[in-house]
């Protein structure tokens, strides 16, 4: 092999050194090729992807979408080369295929640089959504920010679209890469691999690659690359010193296809390590056929028109003209992002911020989300999910949005089903929110596909072909690997939510087995709430459940039998968890039915018989025991003398305070929603107020901060509603004309009550719009009565239990 041959030198290929991601590198690259018509067109990336290069003149192909290599056994080692419709290598890949010319990826081969720690970690912090730390030794981390520096230029963004993005390229198409590529020798010659011995290798393998090629089409290549590289392609080397770097390299088995991807996702670094802030703005500048500022201008005005805000073609003109005004100030060629950003916020905005956020982040960073044909590869279970998502008309967005479902409708439980098993998977597609229906036949949830779920649905891709049966597999897995009890019934939970028949017998064995074995009250109380809601969606999803019940039922008698000795002798941390814990178990216990038979022994009557054992001891911490009498009172099962008694006890001179706070905090305190009870259970505030104005002068004092910290945890509006009705005083009225509070009718009008009927009739379905005593109605009796037979009357709550059927 002759010296030439081995080395590359200035004769060498059209060395095009860009700025991935960057719209005026790419029509400066669109332009060169056009000009030289290389044979072949070599670009930077994974060589695997070569097969997968032919795709991209599909009509399904649609950018920003990104190569995706990952590890053949272990999915989560994965690395993204992300590419929108600016990209060079994009556009350089395009125009290959469109002119016949042969095109391929000539970096460092996925195998090898997936197999490396480095790239590991930093795989792994792609995936988990963080981002990766910059580098700051040399320029390697930002070798475009050294030469704005250098040119006098404090921000690199502005300098790059001062001398490429806004540079005409019609005249001399190579002139910007000649120039560039002479920048970017010096800093090589300065500051050598940039802290980064990584991209020696890299570039070895670029240069043998690149001799393979060049006696294969002559000098007939292109090579679009990261400028950072050109004066490594460049300059001399041989070949024996390349081999050196490259032998010995780790390798493992890789897969690649192409992925969606977003523009939001564009400004992390990631695959080409070229991360941008304005990935909405680059798209706009490189589609944009003329005016760019123009027909900006006139989107930001079409997005704060479609959000109700008055715009005019006026301010489009105004703003246009400022952004020049400020361009020409600054001494730039062009308006640049900053000037329209400025202008914009003046204009448009008023100079508020608030509607900037909302251009920033619909235009100027974008949710556009990518498309990939079906021909691209794809693991069984990801072919699954998208003929299931068609099949639900449910189709992954970029853009965040809220879903309402209700699960009488088979469309919207087919759904549910399907976020639910990717939720098991581990594929975070969709999030439950809470719901503005308290039904349990609705569900709302907040929908965002990521790019990264790709590699989230090829890791889940080992449990499985199809949704279903990945989703079965992974639920009998955690069951069996599963050590705490409230873990498997959350798991029961999830199975039922998911609909996975075959997985619940699992579940359940699993299930019994530990709640047999677990003596913990606390673990009982924890796993007890998720068995109550999984029999309640059961009734709506029809889905048998009668092993659940046999389970739950059994929690509920054991911490019946277990929770008042496990109360005992607590301290302030152990009760306030134990707080949560009752609270979640009275909650449950109200949504289990009694078994067949239970009659007055029933499992909600123990249960207030713990409660009320609960109540009446003395070594239970005060919040439990305030809390017990507090559920009781709610229940109706005590009335307020007892309640009041109770809270005497527990306030009496010889409680210690911080025992007789801890009482008020479980008995009224914010977080059970006190406050709001306060002031609309005018009984619940006079059992407070009475023992408020029975504490004795001398005594006041000490008990002042104990209700300040109680009430402080209330709203302002809570409290200052409190403190206007304990103003007003108690209004006392026994008959209707007894003179009632400030602000308060004297009694109940039965004719002004009985107006509202229709218009309830109306709301709840029952139809019809006479009266209570409309004759016309067909289910209203001659005699006044409704056709239960209840006087038609809204002050009869018989009456309302009618019009709701």
């Amino acid at each position: 092999m002759t010296a030439p041959a081995a080395t590359l030198g200035a004769e060498g290929p059209l060395l095009l050194g860009v700025r991935h991601h960057g719209p005026g590198s790419a029509r400066a690259v669109r332009a060169a090729l056009e000009a030289a018509r290389p044979e072949a067109v070599l670009i930077e990336g994974p060589p695997e992807g070569d097969a997968l290069l032919a795709l991209a003149a599909d009509e399904g192909m649609r950018p920003p979408v990104a190569l995706l290599a990952h590890v053949v056994d272990d999915p989560g080692r994965a690395a993204f080369w992300p590419m929108a419709e600016f990209s060079p290598e994009w556009v350089a890949i395009r125009w290959a295929l469109d002119h016949g010319a042969r095109v391929r990826f000539i970096d460092l081969p996925a195998a090898h640089s997936l197999a490396t720690a480095t790239e590991e970690e930093a795989g792994e912090k792609e995936l988990a959504g963080e981002e990766p730390a910059q580098e700051d030794a040399g320029p390697r981390g930002d070798p475009i920010g050294a030469l704005a520096e250098a040119a006098g230029y404090d921000d690199p963004e502005r300098w790059w679209e001062d001398v490429i993005e806004h540079r005409d390229t019609a005249t001399d198409p190579r002139a910007p890469f000649a120039v560039l590529g002479e920048a970017m020798a010096v800093l090589r010659e300065t500051y050598g691999d940039g802290g980064h011995p990584r991209d020696l290798i890299r570039e070895a393998y670029m240069r043998q690659q690149l001799r393979s090629a060049t006696r294969e089409f002559g000098s007939g290549i292109a090579v679009v690359c990261g400028a950072w590289h050109v004066p490594a392609l460049a300059g001399k080397s041989t070949v024996a010193a390349d081999r050196a770097l490259l032998k010995g390299l780790p390798k493992v088995k890789t897969e690649l296809t192409w992925v969606p991807w977003t523009h939001r996702r564009l400004a992390r670094r990631s695959g080409y390590g070229a991360g941008i802030d304005s990935p909405g703005w680059y798209g706009h500048l490189f589609a944009a056929p003329d005016r760019p500022v123009e027909r900006w201008m006139t989107k930001v005005a079409g997005l704060l028109r479609a959000e109700d805000r008055q715009i005019s073609s006026a301010h489009v003109i105004e703003a246009v003209r400022l952004a020049g005004t400020l361009a020409a100030m600054r001494g730039r060629p062009l308006p640049g992002l900053a000037e329209t950003t400025d202008a914009v916020r003046a204009v448009m905005c008023e100079g508020s911020d608030v509607p900037l956020a909302l251009i920033q982040e619909r235009l100027i960073v974008g949710d556009v989300l990518g498309e990939v044909p079906d021909a691209a590869p794809a693991v069984p279970l990801q072919r699954d999910l998208v003929r299931i998502q068609r099949g639900l008309r449910l189709k992954p967005e970029a853009l965040e949005r809220e879903l309402e479902l209700d699960l009488r409708k088979e469309t919207d439980a087919g759904r549910s089903r399907l976020l639910h098993r990717l939720r098991l998977l581990g594929i975070g597609w969709g999030e439950r929110t809470r719901a503005r229906s308290t039904g349990t036949f609705r569900e709302s949830w907040r929908l965002r596909w990521e790019p990264e779920l790709s590699v989230r649905v090829a890791e889940a891709g080992v449990w499985g072909t199809t949704v279903l049966g990945a989703a079965t597999a992974k639920a009998e897995a955690d069951a069996a690997g599963a050590s705490a009890l409230g873990a498997i019934t959350a798991l029961a939970e999830r199975c039922l939510l998911a609909e996975l028949p075959q997985a619940l017998p699992v579940v359940m064995r699993a299930l019994a087995d530990r709640a047999a074995l677990d003596t913990d009250v606390a673990h009982l109380a924890q796993a007890l709430p998720a068995l109550a809601r999984t029999l309640r969606y059961g009734d709506v999803r029809g889905t048998t459940t009668g092993a659940l019940a046999e389970v739950a039922a059994g929690l509920a008698e054991r911490i019946c039998v277990g929770l008042p000795p496990a109360c005992a002798a607590l301290d302030a941390d152990g009760a306030a968890e134990m707080r949560t814990h009752l609270d979640a178990v009275h909650t449950a216990i109200g949504l289990l039915a009694d078994p067949a038979g239970a009659g007055a022994g029933g499992l909600r009557e123990r249960w207030s018989t713990v409660l009320g054992k609960l109540a009446a001891r003395e070594t239970v911490p005060g919040v439990l025991r305030g809390r017990a009498v507090r559920l009781l009172l709610d229940d109706g099962r005590i009335h307020n003398e007892d309640a009041a008694r109770h809270m005497g006890l527990a306030l009496s001179p010889g409680t210690a305070p911080a025992d007789a706070a801890a009482w008020i905090e479980g008995f009224v305190g914010g977080a059970s929603g006190g406050g709001m009870l306060l002031v609309h259970d005018e009984r619940l505030r006079a059992l407070v107020d009475g023992w408020l104005t029975g504490v004795a002068p001398e005594a006041f004092t000490d008990v002042l901060p104990l209700l300040r910290r109680t009430f402080a945890a209330y709203e302002a509006g809570v409290r200052r509603t409190l403190g206007e009705l304990v103003r007003r005083g108690p209004a006392v009225r026994t008959g209707p004309g007894d003179a009632a509070a400030p602000g308060f009718g004297a009694g109940l009008d039965p004719d002004r009550a009985d107006a509202v009927l229709p218009i309830l009739a109306l709301l709840l379905g029952r139809g019809g719009s006479g009266g209570a005593t409309d004759p016309e109605r067909p289910d209203h009796h001659p005699n006044g009565t409704d056709e239960l037979g209840a006087p038609g009357s809204l002050d009869d709550p018989n009456y309302l239990a009618g019009v709701g059927k």
